[in-house]
């Protein structure tokens, strides 16, 4: 793959996360790893291919986390991270760290997509 190809599949990868289309973005990205890996990309190319790996790695986990609170949220008044990581495994086929998952649960709440508060280890909605 020449460099034409891999910034066009770069851009399609920001096209699918502006379109909340995650987890296929996380799957062009994967393949062009594989291809970063094999080519020699300059570094501008491969910085931002991993910005949009972690990017949308991220923001993949918070949709996740976000359908699952709501739905807890209608039927309890809290949860521990403890457990909403179970559930989240179970329900969401996600598996995340458990500081990962208290970031994800902040930046939700920084963007305004979650209202609740963290007090320790709980999430109080």
């Amino acid at each position: 793959m020449d460099a034409n190809d891999f910034v066009k599949d770069l851009n399609d990868a920001q096209e699918l996360m502006r379109n909340e289309k995650y987890e296929d973005a996380l799957i062009l990205l994967g393949k062009l790893k594989e291809v970063d890996k094999a080519g020699n990309f300059n570094y501008d190319l491969t910085h931002k291919l991993y910005q949009l790996v972690s990017n949308s790695q991220s923001l993949y986990n918070q949709q996740k986390v976000l359908r699952a609170l709501k739905k807890i949220s209608q039927d309890q008044k809290s949860i521990y991270f403890i457990d909403l990581n179970e559930i989240l495994k179970k329900q969401e086929n996600v598996d995340i760290d458990e500081q990962i998952l208290r970031r994800e649960v902040e930046i939700l709440i920084l963007r305004s997509l979650l209202e609740c508060k963290i007090d320790g280890n709980l999430i109080i909605f």
